[in-house]
């Protein structure tokens, strides 16, 4: 599905009847990398996967922003009518989810943040996102997923599980160049989040894989230890896309979490 906001035209999946539950990719990932979870979660939920601008069957154009990104979103819940969601973002998505969080908060019902880190990049962090958008504008979409794939999964899914990764290169290799180039824009400019951690006040649960390079669980574990009343949890055996690398046992974190908002 389509919706028009502003002048760009944002893809989104909306998916099953209950509670709105929004999910937010990571990069240079589209919404399909949710179909795990969206499948599983459908008869007791309202999944609402987004394709960010630029990325998947989105429209791209500037300004590529975190803001931008949750502007966009909240232009997806006006035009379905959802008032307020649970948040799910992982590594960008969590990004996009603390816009969310600072420019919208009632529309968040709760968080998610999978995978995903609240400080800025540093210098080195920056200079690597440059150097891989020049490899996209050179080299192409291909290129970026052959780069990127060994961070993305953790050893034991490259070492076992050779099905999820080529999955996960293809959908990487579909990604549309000016896209990954303005992602990495938005997340190169991205504020620090740190100081958004205490001001969350809706229930919040952090996920991630312990095989997780980019952002490891230290990352995890400073989000959890800043945000009041969050619960942790780490995924053994999963590396940064650990909804994709773990899916059950991811599933089963996130409908406890979300049936528990019910009884709050």
């Amino acid at each position: 599905m389509i919706a028009h906001v502003g002048d760009v035209a944002i893809a989104y999946d909306d998916i099953g009847t209950g509670p709105p539950v929004v999910f937010l990719h990571a990069f240079p990932l589209d919404r399909t990398m949710w179909a795990p979870q969206t499948s599983a979660l459908a008869a007791r939920c309202r999944c609402i996967a987004v394709d960010a601008r630029g990325m998947g069957e989105s429209a791209g154009g500037p300004p590529f922003t975190m803001d931008s990104y949750a502007n966009d979103v909240v232009g997806v819940l006006d035009a379905i009518g959802v008032d307020q969601a649970a948040v799910v973002g992982l590594s960008m998505g969590g990004y996009v989810a603390f816009a969310l969080w600072r420019r919208h908060r009632r529309r968040v019902r709760a968080l998610v943040l999978a995978d995903t880190r609240a400080g800025p990049d540093d210098a080195k962090a920056r200079a690597k996102r440059q150097e891989l958008a020049e490899l996209a504008r050179r080299d192409g979409s291909s290129a970026v997923a052959d780069r990127q794939i060994t961070g993305l999964l953790g050893k034991t899914t490259r070492e076992r599980h050779p099905h999820i990764v080529a999955a996960v290169q293809r959908m990487m290799s579909g990604a549309k160049p000016e896209g990954i180039i303005g992602a990495l824009e938005a997340m190169m400019a991205r504020p620090d989040s740190r100081p958004t951690l205490a001001t969350i006040d809706v229930p919040a649960l952090v996920i991630v894989g312990d095989e997780d390079v980019l952002t490891p669980t230290k990352e995890a574990r400073a989000i959890g230890a800043a945000v009041a009343g969050s619960r942790l949890e780490v995924l053994t055996q999963a590396g940064h896309l650990s909804n994709i690398e773990r899916p059950a046992a991811f599933n089963a974190l996130l409908a406890e979490f979300l049936a528990s908002l019910n009884t709050n």
